[in-house]
């Protein structure tokens, strides 16, 4: 079964001991695998655990990890002496320069920035990480669910344009087979004949571009990924139907063979999705 490289996974809860802990992954598509992580501050150490965590289940795709941790407040409560004793000064500096008589009150300096707070608890490193691997790992089975919902769509999608372009190279076959006799029985001479066949046969083009739409709906079926070797069978397909039409010599052939590089084009784009 083939997944596709887009998806959103996301869960949280509340740990005693640590706080609430959120995990948001999203994925999109990309060439190779990318992992874009944005860890709250303090807690970069976590970040290489992370990245094993999501390449043992992802090979391919723009995958964006967002992890959020909200410690629990203590009943500790904080007043930075320091900052308020800097505060002071300043104000009375102002004061002495305004010559004002304010008193300056309890009420003014606690609400200060950076005055009074309550302390946080900070977890352990090793409970924090065995809390959100959990984590990880649930929204890592949301992800790719969602990828593999995905992908059974696009390989039915596939499946179907596949089937269009193989009913499109049928109807080539048999007008090339038809025209060429046609042609050939209007020529005088046996020369003419041998040059217009070597110029205009379009037999090994077809035969190749048969033989890549059964290699695409056969690697369609494959449970792994597949979607580079998806694309480049795809660029094989073009590059086929583009040498058919270049040699076409019926008006009839040529609609048929632009028709099939429409399907081939539609069929690349959504390879491109697929992990």
């Amino acid at each position: 079964m083939i997944n596709s490289m887009t998806g959103f996974g996301a869960r949280e809860a509340k740990v005693a001991g640590v706080g609430k802990i959120s995990v948001e992954l999203r994925s999109t598509n990309h060439k190779f695998l990318e992992i874009v992580l944005h860890l709250p501050e303090g807690f970069l150490f976590l970040e290489d655990k992370i990245k094993k965590e999501i390449e043992s289940r992802i090979k391919r795709g723009r995958v964006t990890c967002v992890i959020n941790i909200a410690g629990t407040a203590s009943n500790n409560v904080f007043i930075n002496k320091p900052l308020l004793n800097k505060y002071m000064a300043e104000l009375r500096g102002i004061k002495r320069a305004l010559r004002m008589e304010d008193k300056i009150s309890i009420d003014t300096l606690i609400r200060l920035p950076g005055v009074l707070t309550l302390e946080e608890n900070t977890p352990s490193k090793n409970l924090v990480w065995l809390k959100l691997k959990i984590l990880l790992k649930q929204a890592l089975n949301d992800l790719a669910a969602m990828r593999q919902r995905e992908g059974r769509a696009l390989q039915a999608i596939l499946r179907k344009r596949c089937h269009a372009l193989r009913v499109d190279l049928e109807a080539v076959k048999a007008r090339f087979k038809k025209a060429v006799k046609d042609k050939v029985g209007s020529m005088k001479t046996d020369e003419e004949r041998l040059n217009f066949l070597n110029n205009a046969d379009i037999a090994e083009e077809t035969d190749r571009v048969s033989f890549h739409i059964t290699n695409f709906t056969r690697k369609l079926s494959k449970n792994a990924p597949m979607g580079k070797e998806l694309d480049f069978i795809a660029q094989e397909l073009q590059r086929e139907a583009n040498t058919a039409a270049a040699k076409s010599f019926d008006a009839k052939i040529s609609a048929k063979v632009v028709q099939m590089k429409s399907q081939i084009e539609k069929i690349r784009e959504q390879a491109q999705n697929i992990e």
